[in-house]
């Protein structure tokens, strides 16, 4: 945070912020988004307050106002020392100035300098942003309002801040529109009822119930008809911009949605190089969510990476990284995934805490990626943190640095991870992002992931335009790499060019997906009618900006003439950037403040301690604070001793039932899965036995006369799992096809008897066709 004006703490009273109320105005799959603060100085002496908070990384900021008593200020978008500078003189002069700007590490961090609010005074500002919705695995598009900003880890160049909450209540309304009927709105917090507009039910208002408490992120789910149909919507650009220009020239967003069919889906791969990169940070040592069930982060990541190291198959490498304000790896290297380093990596892992301090994820990703890759075996990254890192831009840069070695999958936990952190990394890293808040359980998420992985991706992506005589295209997103089953991209590009004749053009969209390639048409008219606004070119620009932002941080003779097209382009759209800032002020007085600004914070709720998610955030520019359990960096070292817990284990590293520090041994399903072998197959004994709620003399007595024991535990783990465990399909999936390939692989006969077998012992009426047998 910047020291404006030198300011300081007289004392450690809240400000007072009155209420959050936002506006949503939905159009497809964007969302414009207005946000108003409405602060009140109930301090004897003049106030500067500072507020942050967090916006999705994705976001195109556009608007900034400030309504002090009757007068409304609109702010303006100007260089940002510029505005800077404007701010300073403002206060200095006894005038209320208003001064927004982007963090210079993290573009989903905003920050609000109120500026000198007289005693008595109240100032409302509104704030206005726009934003693509992410698509969902269950075709939903998810819309989420941010209530966290958790204190993040800050390198020692930085300085840090002290963060508090806003009020506990908000207002919420949302307009949906679409070109496709509008099938049902869900949300993690309870709404008012569905209000549809129209006959043909594409228009639509909902809203929050009345009193709700901003505790959590605030996440919308909505569901269209043929959501995933493919479009291309054309803007007209604005008469008073300069012909030519991006915000003069008509824009065009595509919709892409590839189409996997089912023999796809079908298809794994059976090698690859899986990398696991956890958060042990202290964040980490948080609930889940606010309820009394909920585990503590680290447990989930643990009982995550329990499934995955049963998930693997056989053949590929894999490696573990733990990361705080240092890092760890298990191996030296990535090691042959088989019985002994799987049953080393399981050890290691029950003994994960939450113990490594700060979250400085940039040396770890360094570490690896100096790592050789290995042949036939494509590189895929999982990184698992709450989100909590300062250095955004920096850890971006290296993992776009280095995406033609490996592909990104990434997971934030828990309220409040960054959006721009999280879904930048799989941006960046041609892989997919996913969010697990509220009550949402980590390992379905996870290992829907892992089948991405596994997988064929549509690749070797191209985009052929069809225009008239005498128009043009430009292009300003960047060219897309890869896409899973269930993505959706959107590509924005500007129409440069007149055209006497045909006003109509199209654009073709072809894809290889294994060995087929797939071909896609779009039409679309060059000029709309009637006024289509500047949303698409908003978000166009954003594109841009993030794209040039990247190309300027890499350095080189061409950096001073990409900032100055940066700031060009984000004066031109109004979007703001790096190197922008809003600036509002409000002549008063005229004359000096007499005496010390009073700097204000919210009193802050120990959220560690309880596991709450917290809302909004207010900071103060006092001096540096150190996050809590911040540690000294040291050098990177292989292996944890630390971690390892022999007690826990038997002889074969299998965990014991009665660990109180590890996997979930409440949950019968991680018991039965952590008995599992590399290779897919169980071992008749004792402790299956207990997960079944079986006695040994049980399972030998029905075990079919002549069957292999091993095929008949196995069979027996498999009806378990159909029979009783069907719900949590999406967690044992892998572990169940590698535990089917393990016996068809035995070639032994008996299989049948041991499935009618074991289905009389289990109670169940599972067939063996659907075991996979």
């Amino acid at each position: 945070m910047m020291n404006y004006c030198g300011l300081v703490a007289v004392k450690n009273e809240p400000v007072s912020l009155k209420s959050v109320a936002v506006d949503v105005r939905v159009q497809g799959h964007v969302a414009t988004v207005t946000s108003t603060l409405l602060y009140v100085n109930g301090e004897q002496r003049p106030l500067e307050a500072v507020f942050v908070f967090p916006l999705p990384g994705e976001s195109a900021f556009c608007h900034f106002s400030a309504k002090l008593g009757d007068t409304e200020v609109v702010a303006k978008l100007q260089d940002k020392q510029k505005a800077r500078e404007q701010y300073d003189d403002a206060l200095s002069s006894g005038h209320q100035a208003f001064l927004l700007e982007e963090s210079d590490q993290s573009p989903d961090v905003f920050q609000v300098n109120v500026g000198s609010l007289p005693p008595g005074e109240s100032a409302a500002i509104t704030l206005v942003y726009i934003s693509e919705l992410a698509m969902q695995a269950d075709d939903a598009l998810r819309f989420c309002l941010p209530a966290v900003l958790n204190p993040r880890y800050t390198p020692q160049e930085m300085d840090s801040s002290k963060m508090a909450t806003v009020p506990d209540t908000l207002a919420l309304s949302a307009h949906l529109s679409s070109p496709q009927p509008i099938s049902k709105v869900e949300s993690n917090c309870a709404l008012e009822p569905l209000v549809y507009l129209n006959a043909d039910e594409t228009q639509a208002t909902v809203s929050l119930s009345s009193g709700h408490v901003f505790d959590r992120d605030v996440e919308l789910l909505l569901y269209y008809h043929d959501a995933h149909k493919p479009t291309a919507i054309v803007e007209s650009g604005q008469d008073s911009a300069e012909p030519g220009s991006l915000m003069g020239d008509p824009l065009v967003m595509l919709s892409f949605y590839p189409e996997f069919p089912a023999a796809v889906l079908s298809t794994l791969s059976t090698s690859g190089e899986f990398i696991f990169v956890v958060d042990r940070s202290g964040s980490m040592d948080c609930r889940m969510h606010s309820g009394n069930d909920a585990k503590m982060r680290i447990e989930s990541a643990r009982d995550t990476l329990l499934l995955l190291l049963k998930s693997l198959p056989m053949g590929c490498f894999f490696n573990i990284y733990g990361f705080g304000s240092s890092f760890e790896s298990f191996f030296p290297k990535s090691v042959e995934y088989k019985q002994n380093t799987m049953d080393e990596a399981l050890q290691k892992v029950n003994g994960m805490k939450a113990d490594m301090g700060g979250t400085n994820i940039l040396e770890p990703l360094q570490h690896l990626y100096s790592q050789p890759c290995i042949p036939s075996h494509p590189r895929e990254l999982f990184i698992f943190t709450d989100g909590e890192v300062v250095n955004t831009k920096q850890v971006l840069d290296l993992v776009k640095l280095s995406v033609n070695c490996h592909r990104c999958f990434s997971f934030g936990i828990g309220e409040g991870a960054s959006t721009a952190l999280i879904n930048g990394l799989a941006q960046e890293g041609s892989g997919h992002a996913q969010f697990i808040t509220g009550t949402d359980r980590m390992q379905p998420k996870v290992m829907q992931s892992l089948r991405y992985a596994l997988q064929p991706a549509v690749k070797d992506i191209s985009v052929d335009w069809d225009l008239p005589d005498g128009v043009s295209v430009t292009t300003l997103s960047p060219p897309l790499k890869v896409l899973f089953h269930g993505q959706r991209a959107l590509l924005y590009a500007q129409l440069k060019g007149e055209s006497s004749g045909n006003p109509e053009g199209s654009v073709t969209i072809q894809y290889s997906l294994l060995e087929e390639t797939v071909k896609n048409q779009l039409g679309f008219c060059l000029k709309p009618t009637g006024d289509t606004g500047v949303t698409l070119h908003r978000l166009g620009a954003r594109a841009l900006i993030r794209s040039l932002e990247v190309e300027e941080r890499a350095g080189g003779p061409e950096a001073a003439a990409l900032r100055e097209k940066l700031l060009q382009l984000s004066l031109q759209s109004g979007v703001s950037s790096t190197h922008t800032a809003f600036i509002a002020t409000h002549m008063g007085s005229g004359q000096a403040v007499q005496g010390p600004l009073l700097r204000r914070t919210k009193p802050t709720p120990n959220f560690r301690r309880s596991g709450f998610g917290g809302p909004m955030t207010m900071c103060s520019s006092m001096a540096p604070m150190v996050p809590t359990g911040r540690m000294s960096p040291r050098p990177p070292r292989s292996g944890i001793s630390a971690m390892d817990n022999p007690e826990t284990f038997d002889m074969e590293g299998r965990a014991m039932l009665d660990d109180e520090d590890g996997f979930d041994v409440q949950d019968p399903l991680l018991q039965l899965i952590s008995l599992q072998k590399a290779t897919g197959s169980w071992d008749i004994d004792s402790s299956m036995a207990k997960v079944l709620v079986k006695s040994d003399d049980e399972l030998a007595k029905l075990m079919p006369l002549g069957a292999d024991k091993a095929v008949w535990a196995t069979t027996l783990a498999l009806i378990w799992l159909y029979g009783l465990r069907l719900e949590a399909r999406d967690e044992w999936q892998f572990v169940a096809m590698k535990a089917a390939s393990w016996i068809q692989a035995q070639k032994v006969g008996r299989v049948s008897q041991c499935v009618q077998a074991g289905n009389a012992l289990l109670g169940c009426q599972v067939q063996q066709k659907t075991l996979g047998l």
